[in-house]
């Protein structure tokens, strides 16, 4: 995918408010964003989209079960757990001089998720049983057009074989109490007891059979297989609404998941335009960042170390230059940011009001919620420079918890040099999330200067 970066122009008033400046580069960069999360309605989604993007490219995919020959120069990329992928382009410097260029990010994002045994028959309506997945705002998957997509594990003659499934017009929904039930909802807010009032619709229920069976129909017909091939399932609640352009000058865009698959699109983006690069760059996209990071797939788990130990072990470096290689290496975390919003602004710090389509945001928190130093800061604000984009900085309000992310589990991990940054947006959680239509141009440029430097 091209990067637009030199057709990018900024105009900044005194008041370091980026002007509105749109062309068609920069929309067409934010239509192949919503288009592949539009691809991706979950975390198996987007890895299998982005190994379509490799592949295309001339990326070999390698399986951590065989040994490993690397060629130089070569593009290659490893799927750990479906829904996390590690895919790197070699450096033609020495490793341990010129370190690796790391870029990560995560392919989850927080919803509802279907129970193994979902399906109940509630006094004449069919409905599934879900659990909450991280911490999504629940009331905006209230009356709207859901659909169901994942993973299934299907029968075979040897085992079992995983399938991806994806409903993607209305087929489930989570109807509102009328008003005259609930008086108090727009004072108290919309709220659901997670257990009792968060099942989705399904449909009516079938005197002929089974709850059980009329899902495991539905679901076996999608993957034209017999209900009894089904084995297991992992399958998530999705938006059926594409994503779109919105604002005055259609200088916005929403859509689900821009939080994080934005940062996977800038950062596979990036990678695919570099070509022979002098440091081995990677992109590492994690499944669970968003319940903790700890499992064999996420980022508190050992598929990153992993790879950059067997990457060290093909440039034939002992023990003492894997360090050298890690002393010299660089991580960005790029995970989205809030922006300011005029709606609320005092939840927001007053000297640290990020502005959408006002380029990357670099995050502080002096607990080391992120990752960035004051060191790591400076690196990424010279990368921005040097990538001709504009950069801003954000700390939380002291008084409000922080939330994290995959940074400085990462960081602590491996011991290298890192950075956490992202693009602002607003809604973040919400199952319909907004951002600029600059700032994903914007983040593209930076990684991609990232890669080089």
């Amino acid at each position: 995918m091209p990067c637009k970066s030199k057709a990018i122009a900024i105009i900044r008033h005194p008041d370091s408010r980026p002007t509105k400046l749109m062309n068609t580069d920069t929309h067409a960069t934010a239509q192949a964003l919503l288009d592949f999360i539009d691809a991706s309605p979950s975390p198996w989604h987007a890895v299998a989209h982005c190994e379509a993007q490799l592949q295309a490219a001339g990326y070999s995919r390698l399986n951590e079960g065989e040994r490993w020959k690397l060629v130089a120069a070569g593009g290659y990329y490893v799927v750990r757990g479906g829904a996390s992928i590690i895919a790197f382009v070699l450096g033609s410097q020495n490793a341990a001089e010129a370190g690796l260029r790391i870029i990560g990010a995560h392919t989850d994002s927080p919803g509802l998720r279907v129970k193994p045994k979902p399906a109940e028959d509630a006094q004449g309506i069919l409905r599934l049983g879900v659990e909450v997945y991280g911490g999504p705002i629940l009331a905006t998957f209230a009356d709207r057009d859901l659909g169901l997509a994942g993973r299934v594990n299907v029968r075979g003659e040897d085992g079992f074989t995983p399938r991806l499934a994806h409903f993607d017009q209305a087929l489930l929904r989570l109807p509102n109490l009328a008003i005259h039930m609930n008086r108090e909802v727009n004072e108290a807010g919309l709220k659901f007891n997670k257990q009792t009032e968060l099942p989705l619709l399904l449909g009516v229920s079938d005197k002929d059979s089974k709850a059980d069976q009329r899902f495991r129909a539905l679901l076996a017909s999608k993957l034209d297989v017999s209900p009894d091939a089904l084995l297991t399932w992992e399958l998530c609640a999705c938006d059926t609404q594409k994503g779109t352009f919105w604002g005055a000058d259609q200088e916005f865009i929403a859509n689900s998941q821009l939080d994080n698959l934005a940062s996977c699109h800038a950062a596979l983006s990036a990678l695919l335009v570099t070509k022979a690069p002098a440091a081995t760059c990677v992109c590492a996209f994690f499944d669970h960042e968003e319940v903790g990071s700890e499992s064999a797939a996420g980022a508190g788990g050992s598929f990153l170390a992993d790879i950059i130990q067997r990457l060290a072990a093909n440039a034939g470096l002992d023990s003492e230059d894997q360090r050298r290689m890690l002393a010299h290496s660089f991580f960005i975390s790029a995970d989205m940011a809030h922006a300011w919003h005029p709606n609320f602004p005092s939840a927001y710090e007053p000297g640290h009001r990020v502005m959408v389509n006002g380029g990357p945001v670099i995050k502080s928190n002096a607990n080391h919620r992120y990752s960035t130093g004051a060191e790591t800061a400076a690196r990424f604000m010279a990368i921005c420079e040097k990538a001709g984009v504009p950069c801003q900085q954000y700390a939380h309000r002291t008084d409000l918890g922080c939330g994290s992310t995959i940074g400085p589990i990462v960081a602590a991990r491996l011991g290298i040099a890192s950075v956490d940054v992202g693009s602002p947006m607003w809604a973040m959680h919400s199952l319909r999330e907004s951002a600029g239509v600059l700032d994903h141009s914007h983040m593209i440029a930076a990684l991609t200067a990232a890669f080089s430097t």
